[in-house]
């Protein structure tokens, strides 16, 4: 693989690939041509893919001739509509392989030549082993240093295995967490109040060796504002680098952002949830407004980390039993309808790149708070589906 963030790889860095012998691995492979569409350049595609993806991860690159795995010349290739061509091969992707493999990326390079050279950027799923489905192929295929070859059956079980670890280890970190948090043991001095907890976790960060430069974040602390806050402090913690509310005479906190040293992103506030003259109401627009603009400058965090998708986003409500949805008196409502349960555990999003909107991704787990309120769907959205601020609350 190209130690270089995709979208910035140019000619420059697929000649030095030529000029430095970097021989085909089992992180990167070449081709001259493009795949064609017969039913065996399918196959053969599908194979290459998911043979990554089972595998480590890694870089198909289109458009560099090799001779027993030693890259010779970039010659690229004529490609009439790049964004056609780039789907055309995502159909076949996603028609051929199952289940669906997250965060693949797709870069063009422009070459002097006046050609282009494509590279497909496959991550290492951690989540699923990906099988050939394509016209009953039905392979299982992994990768070597010598290439891609199909799994045999005590490969298959130990990765069906590891595979559904990690899924479940995910889940399992979100409940501990939860628990934690229930149970006050927050990494500042925080109020007993009703709580909203917002968690990106990269599955990546559940790879045992897994780090990043976290001090990249920790200089510029500004860039991770609490949930809700206008002003906060910062510190170093033993799980990362905390930025946190500033604590009020009993040295107690509203609100912080937890950033783990393996990339996981934990955000909780409880201020918005704070009974309103006794009342226990969710501000309606107020509590997604903020959610929305925290979730996208935490993405933006992972980002520059460059953490690799795909990235699990749980949001949960803790101590929520008897609160109801405060909505503009405008809104014919059918009785009032509380929350039954004390905590709402929101199911899951999976984000597959920085490429999302976070009024999208938050969309479901709103719709599922105003549910548990008596109302079909999230009403700050309209029939389009698109997040409209034009009321207050």
């Amino acid at each position: 693989m190209i130690p270089k963030d995709i979208n910035k790889i140019t000619e420059e860095d697929l000649q030095n690939l030529i000029n430095n012998s970097v021989l085909e691995s089992k992180t990167i492979e070449y081709k001259r041509d493009l795949p064609g569409n017969s039913d065996s350049d399918k196959k053969e595609f599908l194979a290459d893919i998911s043979s990554f993806a089972n595998a480590s991860g890694g870089d198909i690159i289109y458009g560099i001739v090799e001779d027993t795995g030693l890259p010779t010349k970039l010659e690229g290739v004529e490609i009439e509509n790049i964004d056609q061509e780039i789907s055309r091969l995502d159909n076949i992707i996603r028609n051929g392989i199952e289940p669906r493999i997250l965060g693949i990326t797709f870069k063009t390079v422009n070459l002097s030549n006046s050609r282009i050279a494509l590279v497909i950027r496959i991550p290492k799923s951690w989540i699923a082993l990906h099988r050939v489905s394509f016209k009953g192929h039905d392979k299982f295929y992994s990768r070597s240093a010598n290439g891609k070859y199909p799994m045999d059956v005590a490969e298959l079980r130990i990765a069906f295995n590891l595979s559904e670890t990690v899924t479940e280890r995910i889940r399992r970190f979100r409940e501990d967490r939860i628990s934690k948090i229930f149970a006050n043991e927050t990494p500042i001095p925080f109020y007993d109040t009703a709580k909203i907890v917002l968690h990106l976790i990269p599955v990546i960060s559940f790879n045992p060796a897994q780090g990043y430069e976290i001090n990249k974040i920790a200089s510029h602390p500004k860039k991770m504002r609490p949930i809700y806050c206008s002003g906060w402090d910062h510190r170093y913690n033993f799980d990362g680098f905390l930025t946190y509310s500033s604590t009020d005479e009993k040295g107690k906190s509203h609100s912080y952002v937890q950033l783990f040293k393996n990339g996981i992103i934990e955000a909780v506030e409880g201020l918005l949830l704070k009974p309103h003259y006794g009342e226990l109401l969710i501000p309606s627009i107020a509590y997604e407004r903020e959610l929305i603009q925290s979730f996208s400058d935490y993405i933006s965090i992972l980002q520059e980390l460059e953490v690799e998708p795909p990235i699990f986003v749980f949001l949960s409500l803790l101590g929520v039993n008897g609160y109801s949805m405060a909505v503009d008196e405008s809104i014919s409502v059918d009785g009032v309808h509380t929350i039954e349960k004390d905590v709402l555990l929101l199911p899951e999003t999976v984000i597959e790149s920085y490429n999302v909107d976070a009024k999208d991704i938050l969309k479901p787990s709103f719709d599922s708070i105003w549910n548990a309120c008596g109302f079909p769907r999230s009403l700050n959205y309209n029939e389009d589906g698109e997040w409209v601020d034009n009321r207050y609350m």
